[in-house]
């Protein structure tokens, strides 16, 4: 890129999930303005599918930026969320066909991510511009030892907050003085989803599925005793959709004390509800052994311990982890998420030629192996 441009790109930023649409216009690494489109439930009920909404959220994106100071006619660039795709390696990736046609199809799940890829392709097939997501949730880096399952039937796979373990994998490894790919870190993004992450020299080689497995979250089971949920499969006293929102969206805290607020469920413990404050340190006990358990997957050779995500704002939660892991390495708070700087700085590093964009779908020899 030219020099005299560097730090002008004009790069619209879009991060879509189940209730709104985040949005982001960047001048190179500064943030020019940031907001959000809500959606209502009701508006989205019209649609039985995620894909459906596509047309919606971009008409609603495009009223919203008109009616801003932002000429859309000078973007540089536009980049989406990726979504739950085929694994893929971690890095930036240009929007094709192929990447549009998955997120379609639902190739592993229906989420609202998928609709980044072709949100960011659509508006920038209309301005001429170059499309762009970022290290998406299906990244997958799994060394061949940690794909087994147990049955052959089952693989196992990576569904992480990957674009937030690696921008703040990156941040931490600049703090301790080293490049990414000479850190080796164990990073546990904390939110309503919660992923365990083992960072060998800048690769995610083991982690806990943030869907399917690792700790109960606000709102998640987790890992579960598998004889004891299969019987739950056959009671005949639930269907199928509703086992499945025990699983993800009214599991751990949520089953337990009927709300997914940590900032709750903490106050009840504070002011002595035990059952909330038992449950807290449970959910605390599975993220700290997670934690652990990626300690092991890098042989002890830990450079810091990465607790970020919203709930790592929470002092009582840091702290308790901090006690049960603190003497295998230093723990490092980076508190919250900035997902939509981490998507525009991602596609910066193109533009500026850092790094060259990936073409999908790029797997790790790994995926591919029969087990």
């Amino acid at each position: 890129m030219d020099e005299t441009k560097k730090g002008k790109e004009l790069i619209l930023v879009l991060n879509p999930g189940s209730t709104s649409t985040k949005l982001a216009v960047f001048e190179g690494e500064n943030c020019l303005f940031h907001d959000a489109v809500e959606h209502s439930a009701l508006e989205l009920a019209q649609y039985p599918k995620v894909w459906g909404q596509y047309e919606y959220r971009k008409g609603l994106i495009l009223e919203f930026l008109a009616d801003s100071d932002v000429s859309l006619s000078s973007l540089t660039a536009v980049v989406g969320r990726g979504g739950l795709f085929q694994p893929t390696v971690s890095g930036t990736y240009r929007v094709n066909e192929a990447m549009i046609a998955d997120a379609r199809d639902e190739k592993t799940e229906e989420h609202p991510s998928n609709l980044g890829a072709v949100l960011a392709y659509g508006i920038a097939w209309d301005f001429g511009i170059q499309a762009f997501i970022v290290d998406p949730p299906c990244v997958d880096e799994l060394d061949i030892v940690a794909r087994y399952s147990g049955i052959p039937e089952i693989r196992r796979t990576s569904q992480v907050h990957a674009l937030n373990v690696k921008a703040t994998a990156r941040t931490v490894a600049t703090k301790l003085g080293n490049k990414l790919a000479d850190t080796n870190l164990v990073v546990a993004h904390l939110g309503g989803g919660i992923s365990v992450v083992a960072i060998r020299k800048g690769r995610m080689i083991d982690v806990s599925n943030a869907i399917h497995a690792g700790p109960f979250t606000p709102e998640r089971a987790g890992s579960l005793p598998t004889v004891d949920f299969l019987k739950l499969c056959f009671s005949g006293d639930y269907e199928h959709d509703e086992l499945k929102k025990k699983l993800v969206g009214q599991g751990g805290l949520m089953a337990y004390l009927g709300t997914k607020d940590a900032k709750e469920v903490e106050a009840r413990a504070g002011n002595g509800d035990e059952r909330a404050a038992r449950i807290l340190d449970a959910m605390v006990y599975q993220i700290a052994k997670e934690v652990g358990a990626m300690a092991t997957v890098l042989r002890g050779d830990v450079d810091a311990i990465v607790l970020t995500g919203g709930l790592a704002k929470s002092g009582v939660i840091t702290e308790g982890i901090r006690k049960r892991v603190g003497s295998i390495a230093d723990v490092v708070l980076v508190p919250g998420e900035d997902e939509l700087e981490a998507l525009a700085l991602g596609c910066l590093r193109v533009l500026r030629g850092e790094e060259e964009a990936k073409i999908y779908p790029e797997t790790v020899e790994e995926a591919t192996i029969e087990l």
